[in-house]
């Protein structure tokens, strides 16, 4: 299955605290196993902003439903074509 970035818009998401973030994940956790459509969460980059977010799945679709049933926005949705590190430079 493919792999995607998910930008959300999260206003403060940088002063966050440990327990809040354990309730987001927890919430997010709770939704995908729910959701029929078999989607992976990997993690997520939390900025003073935004969070970017890291999943395994078969389409935007199933993305866009997880936003929805968990009340996630989904500013943008892209999907990765190629992972570069400083390994790929040897």
């Amino acid at each position: 299955m493919p792999k995607f970035l998910v930008e959300r818009d999260w206003p403060n998401a940088g002063l966050l605290s440990k327990n809040e973030l354990k309730d987001m994940a927890k919430q997010s956790c709770d939704v995908l196993s729910n959701m029929q459509t078999r989607v992976h969460w990997v993690h997520s980059y939390v900025t003073a902003n935004n969070l970017y977010c890291v999943y395994i799945a078969p389409d935007e679709d199933a993305l866009l439903e997880h936003a929805s049933y968990g009340g996630f926005s989904a500013r943008k949705i892209s999907r990765i074509q190629q992972i570069i590190d400083p390994v790929t430079a040897e």
